[in-house]
């Protein structure tokens, strides 16, 4: 029977001190010291999405900090790649890491559409991509089923946390109509389209007047009064939406000053994650969402790295990005272990196909057997002021994704 996997306690007091946001190692070689591993973190570094990659940065270094900066019993050479705003800069920054740094994995990766991108590079190559944020539900190429036999995520599919809440929102606004508004790119789609078509199933009604979610251009959008004004027209029983980033602090703070200010808004709960939720300040609170994790839960993997969190001097409370990411190092830790002599791509993702059950900081999950992504709790949450800080506190465990 596998062991569960579970992050060790190590090195907590030299966290303290420890700078975890370090600058792309320097490659000067073709390959790694024979001692070592190379792996790849593509994150954005710059563009919308700067404070997410942050996130998922610290969360990856705080698992190496923690475990003697190995994996495995092995020294990890950790490089780390420009994201951006997605495939335009992720493509050629994945290509390098497989070509010239000959990473054995590549971890990290913000948006779907680059995941979308970036798997095809990977699975060529034979390499594990090991994501730790949203991917894209994949459909067929040429009418046959996607390979994901190198795909792994550590994290969720972007439709998910709209499935979770839609039947939560439809029990609160009864025979109401709901708004859907998000963002015009392939992170909205996913995000809204989990929502809708949940939510229209359930008998729900949108109350958008073509009956369809109203996308706002992305990036370009900063002023979101006007969209938000012409929605309260449709006077909806509730509004639902995903933005993240610097996106989501203009849009709160703009819906308190709309006509919807008065009605009641949920979303996927990366509309207040992480550093955002302090700048949008006394504006958010109230606003219900959808995760799969809140520094709030009370289990022991969660008290021990928000605990370890804390020692390191990262700003605010740990984010789902952070833990993605730190339970993607859990992931390759215990893959790594399994792996006898030289790592290779090959040996390293038949490794990660054993790890089984995984006890983690959002509670127990593992990897679904076909779609290589966790089979985890989704919980309602809602911000409200924990202390002298406004927190995202859980309010009711939802559902578990995928169900089958």
């Amino acid at each position: 029977m596998t062991q569960p996997l579970r992050p060790g306690r190590r090195g907590l007091a030299a966290l303290a001190t420890a700078s975890l946001l370090l600058p792309a190692a320097a490659c000067t070689s073709s390959a790694p010291r024979a001692d070592t591993i190379r792996i790849g973190l593509l994150v954005s570094l710059t563009g919308t999405y700067t404070t997410v990659g942050q996130d998922m940065q610290r969360g990856f270094r705080l698992y190496l900090d923690t475990h003697d900066k190995k994996l495995g019993g092995r020294t990890v050479d950790l490089v780390v790649a420009d994201e951006g705003d997605g495939p335009a800069t992720a493509v050629p920054a994945a290509q390098k890491l497989l070509e010239r740094d000959r990473v054995v994995a590549v971890t990290g990766l913000v948006g779907g559409a680059t995941v979308d991108k970036v798997q095809t590079l990977t699975t060529q190559r034979r390499i594990p991509l090991l994501g730790a944020n949203a991917r894209p539900a994949f459909g067929p190429v040429a009418g046959k089923p996607r390979d994901l036999a190198y795909t792994w995520h550590t994290s969720y599919n972007s439709d998910e946390p709209g499935i979770a809440i839609a039947e939560h929102v439809k029990a609160q606004v009864g025979d109401g109509a709901v708004y859907a508004i998000g963002p015009n790119y392939q992170g909205g789609w996913d995000e809204l389209r989990g929502f809708t078509d949940t939510f229209t199933k359930l008998g729900g009604r949108l109350a958008n007047p073509d009956g369809k979610t109203l996308f706002t251009p992305f990036p370009a959008t900063e002023n979101f009064l006007p969209y938000l004004n012409k929605a309260a027209e449709s006077e909806p029983k509730a509004v639902y939406t995903f933005y993240a980033g610097g996106a989501s602090v203009a849009f709160v703070k703009q819906y308190r000053q709309s006509d919807l200010r008065s009605v009641p808004l949920y979303a996927a709960g990366f509309l207040t994650e992480g550093p955002v939720l302090s700048a949008q300040g006394a504006a958010a609170t109230g606003i219900r969402n959808v995760l799969n994790y809140s520094p709030t839960l009370a289990n022991a993997a969660n008290q021990d790295f928000v605990a370890a969190w804390s020692a390191a001097g990262h700003p605010g409370q740990p984010t789902t990005y952070a833990m993605a990411s730190y339970d993607a190092a859990a992931v390759l830790d215990r893959a790594l272990s399994a792996v006898d002599g030289q790592v290779t791509g090959e040996k390293l993702n038949a490794a990660i196909g054993q790890v089984g059950r995984v006890v983690s900081p959002r509670g127990d999950w593992q990897f679904h057997p076909r779609e290589h992504r966790p089979v985890q709790r989704w919980y309602l949450r809602e911000v409200k002021p924990d202390g002298p800080v406004l927190s995202n506190m859980v309010v009711q465990d939802l559902t578990t994704l995928p169900a089958n």
